[in-house]
């Protein structure tokens, strides 16, 4: 533009650009909505799905001879089965093969340290006893309650987190058992144990009760099958006191503390024993006392053994009411030789 000064083409060049600008603005045509993606639907695995059918009872039932052999080959006849003290009735699909979810659950407090290598063995050689259609978890307690491994049928994947086991110092056995039945929960169609290796006494600060213990696993139908080292530290400590009390007067006289502390500590894993033989016998699993840690393989494959031998007899209780009550069971066989182990009731479903 000749003659134009240069702030008048400096103006005109700016007009020329917005009017350009506009004009691209409006006839570029405005993107259309996008449909919006409805979201997949999640996968359900089968196995966390919970269905409850509150007109039947699952029992698990061990059989043994006068012997102590468990026996095979019964039939729902060979049963009968008492609710309050009221016989109920058998189908013919009373007796069922029922495959079980076990918690492995180890004391893994400053008292049971030396013996981790003899428990991971003995846990890896029950896991191969177990039915492939059983599965298996894994916790340790001491200071804390940690679930080393969630459900699985995977043998490998039992080693790696018997490899995770981290030692602590106090023990929360009472809180283990609470977490285990109710957290843990088993697969609707499953039997539900846990099997333990403790002494049973629980020091931890602001835990739970072994009473609060106690109904858990009852108000959940969780088995509690435990392998005690009570007779081990019992033998261990009464063969120091021995040696201490056998001591010349002033030896004695010298040594009244550490005399004081051991008759406290085999008061205390008595009181232990009776408490771990109340929970296996009300919940319907066993109470075991090696003698060594090195029978712990043998022990545990006993167990492993009974789990695949038990009897899963269901029952629909006569008494309907949802009332959340106890309810009382005992179960008989029609040899009076043979001896029963189940838990002793259950809890009714509330309203």
């Amino acid at each position: 533009m000749p003659g134009m000064g240069l702030g008048l083409r400096f103006v005109v060049v700016l007009l020329l650009v917005v009017f350009t600008s506009s004009i691209s603005l409006s006839q570029t045509p405005k993107p259309s909505p996008q449909p919006t993606a409805t979201p997949a639907e999640p996968e359900i695995d089968p196995d966390d799905v919970i269905s409850v059918n509150t007109s039947e009872v699952l029992l698990p039932v061990t059989v043994r001879d006068k012997d102590g052999k468990l026996v095979d080959g019964l039939t729902k006849d060979d049963f009968r089965i008492f609710e309050d003290g009221s016989q109920q009735a058998l189908s013919d699909m009373s007796l069922r093969q029922v495959p079980v979810d076990v918690v492995l659950m180890v004391d893994a407090s400053s008292s049971a340290v030396e013996n981790l290598d003899d428990f991971s063995r003995a846990a890896e050689g029950f896991a191969s006893h177990l039915s492939p259609d059983d599965r298996i978890s894994l916790i340790q307690f001491d200071d804390r309650v940690l679930l080393l491994q969630d459900w699985t049928k995977s043998l490998n994947q039992l080693r790696r987190a018997l490899r995770r086991i981290v030692p602590g110092m106090f023990t929360r056995f009472h809180d283990a058992v609470v977490l285990a039945s109710r957290d843990q929960k088993p697969r609707a169609s499953a039997r539900h144990a846990i099997i333990v290796l403790t002494d049973g006494i629980d020091n931890a600060p602001g835990g739970a009760s072994f009473q609060v213990a106690l109904r858990s696993a009852l108000q959940t139908q969780t088995a509690v099958y435990i392998i005690s080292n009570t007779e081990i530290e019992r033998v261990e400590k009464q063969r120091e006191l021995d040696k201490l009390l056998g001591g010349n007067e002033a030896a004695v006289k010298f040594n009244q503390l550490r005399i004081g502390d051991l008759r406290l500590a085999l008061e205390a894993l008595a009181a232990s024993d009776r408490n771990l033989q109340e929970l296996s016998n009300v919940t319907g699993g066993r109470l075991y006392r090696p003698n060594s840690f090195q029978d712990l393989e043998s022990v545990y494959a006993e167990v492993a053994n009974e789990l695949r031998h038990q009897y899963g007899l269901y029952f629909s209780p006569l008494n309907k009411r949802r009332d959340g009550q106890f309810r009382k069971v005992r179960v008989e066989t029609v040899n009076p030789d043979f001896k029963v182990s189940a838990r002793i009731g259950y809890y009714a479903p509330s309203r």
